[in-house]
């Protein structure tokens, strides 16, 4: 007879901005700083507790969403190292399309359904625009808002004016959602560990 399936607290999909106002270093700001999180000793404990289930979508323009790391369970050190080092190594998607969030929202919510029974489901996406191209963000939010999936951001204010406010009021859903703001993309490593902390520590913590 076969062992019952390992418990999963949360399926964590980072959903990873790449549009064309994300220049070569800025890309690699993002993913070194979130390869850094994901090493960091706070977030890999709370990951290997939580027995995860981890994911991780590049997205742009209208019909480009990228599944670059597909649903990676992490239950040890070894398979956190992993997951860290496959985020450090990804190459780039795209360079040089628009920003659909709406777009954004709808394809992580098919790779939600595609996720492993878990408990939270949890769509992590950073941006550093409004959405200009597909369809609206509220659409792809009802969806989810109908999966009972919870969308958290990272904002990054660049020029926007009040970026921040307008993923508060377009982007993020579910219970206990926020949006966690980056001063520029330097502030972006900083921020992203702040981030995962709360999205995966500190909520499981809640929730024992």
């Amino acid at each position: 007879m076969a062992p019952p399936a390992s418990a999963c607290d949360i399926a964590l999909l980072l959903a990873v901005d790449v549009s064309g106002s994300v220049d070569a270093q800025e890309y690699r700001i993002q993913m070194d700083g979130l390869a850094a999180g994901l090493r960091d000793g706070v977030v890999v404990e709370a990951l290997i507790k939580a027995e995860a289930a981890v994911a991780l979508m590049q997205w742009t323009g209208e019909r480009r969403q990228q599944v670059s790391v597909p649903w990676t369970r992490v239950r040890n050190t070894i398979e956190a190292e992993a997951l860290a080092v496959a985020v450090e190594q990804m190459p780039r998607a795209w360079t040089k399309y628009s920003t659909a969030i709406g777009d954004a929202l709808w394809r992580g919510a098919d790779l939600i359904e595609q996720a492993p029974e878990c408990r939270r489901k949890v769509i992590d996406v950073s941006g550093d625009g409004v959405s200009n191209e597909g369809i609206e963000p509220s659409e792809g939010r009802s969806r989810l808002d109908n999966l009972g999936v919870t969308v958290n951001a990272l904002v990054i204010e660049t020029d926007e004016a009040d970026l921040t406010g307008y993923f508060w009021e377009n982007v993020i859903t579910g219970s206990g959602a926020f949006v966690v703001t980056a001063n520029g993309f330097a502030d972006y490593p900083a921020r992203i560990r702040q981030k995962l902390i709360r999205e995966v520590a500190e909520q499981f913590a809640d929730n024992r």
